[in-house]
């Protein structure tokens, strides 16, 4: 796989959007892995990971999307 950005070997892919990223173009952030209610304080928490691999260039969306054809 090549570097979406400049086409040196790509080291990762972006976790959001699957782009190729060589060492120079990959940049990191938090990734929710999953989100769960605990019984005991009645809250959401979130696991997430830190430093999860992203391209720069997609922009996951803040908010969940709604599909109600799932439902």
């Amino acid at each position: 796989m090549l570097c979406w950005f400049c086409a040196k070997a790509a080291r990762a892919s972006c976790r959001f959007c699957g782009r190729g990223v060589c060492e120079d173009h990959a940049r990191f952030g938090p990734y929710l892995l999953q989100v769960s209610r605990s019984e005991m304080r009645r809250r959401a928490e979130a696991l997430v990971v830190e430093d999860a691999v992203q391209c720069g260039t997609c922009r996951p969306r803040p908010q969940p999307v709604a599909m109600p054809e799932l439902d």
